[in-house]
């Protein structure tokens, strides 16, 4: 990144002017021990605005847990304005696994990973309504605007994305000029929704390196020429994510009655 200084107050003023058109008293931001939320948080923290960081750990990893307990104190010793909470989630989950009928299905799982998600959304917005704050979203724009990689009414349910026209590799190269502990930018990207500790690597099929060349392949040279067949594999991943999670990436689809039939 070539200007991460201009980057990083022009997104800190964004954030702020929004705050301030809003009303609202401060920000609410889930921190998960990734560089996203690291980030954010940190961004979020510059305005001088009240932030509250939110650990919503459910069943996890311990490396995980771990990170976002040794950022939310380092945002703490930089920024008298950030508070956190720890909302242990794990019953909640467990109450609803127990609650609905067991199955067996090929999408079991994934649907209980998006169930994670969203009982962390609950969770941030009962705070944000509690406090008459905003929730901030923590997505890249590989994430959010690319492959669709994050759950619809979950981490995809906020009131401002402030990151979210930084590619996953700038959001690496300003988390460093923050001075972001290096344990958080080191660790592999990982959602944290899987009992298994997948990555994100091992969920999509290729590293988020991969992903921002071939978006910036389609988008530079959409006719694909001199694309070599392993690059034309990775571009394939990049296109079956993106056509499939469309409906979270467009607008919500309005059936429009003519007016011919109201009048």
């Amino acid at each position: 990144m070539k200007y991460p200084k201009k980057v990083s107050k022009h997104i800190t003023n964004w954030i702020e002017n929004y705050i301030n058109k809003s009303g609202a008293k401060g920000i609410v931001v889930g921190v998960s021990g990734g560089v996203d939320s690291a980030l954010t948080s940190t961004l979020c923290a510059e305005t001088g605005h009240n932030i509250l960081c939110l650990e919503m750990p459910i069943f996890q990893n311990k490396d995980q847990v771990s990170r976002s307990k040794m950022h939310v104190n380092w945002l703490k010793s930089k920024y008298t304005n950030v508070n956190s909470k720890q909302i242990e989630l794990d019953k909640t989950f467990e109450s609803f696994v127990s609650s609905i009928p067991n199955n067996s299905s090929e999408n079991h799982e994934l649907s209980l990973a998006n169930t994670r998600s969203r009982l962390r959304m609950v969770t941030l917005y009962y705070f944000s309504a509690l406090n008459d704050y905003i929730v901030a979203g923590t997505g890249n724009r590989v994430e959010d605007f690319g492959i669709g990689f994050y759950t619809k009414y979950g981490d995809g349910g906020v009131d401002i994305s402030p990151i979210a026209d930084l590619l996953k590799s700038e959001v690496f190269s300003l988390a460093r000029f923050h001075n972001i502990i290096g344990e958080i930018i080191d660790a592999e990207p990982n959602d944290g929704l899987w009992s298994d500790n997948r990555t994100d690597e091992e969920q999509i099929g290729v590293n988020y390196d991969e992903l921002e060349w071939a978006m910036n392949e389609l988008k530079k040279n959409p006719s694909l020429k001199g694309v070599t067949e392993e690059q034309m594999k990775t571009i394939e991943i990049y296109l079956k994510f993106n056509n499939k999670n469309q409906h979270k990436m467009s607008p919500i689809p309005v059936c429009e009655i003519p007016t011919s039939f109201l009048d």
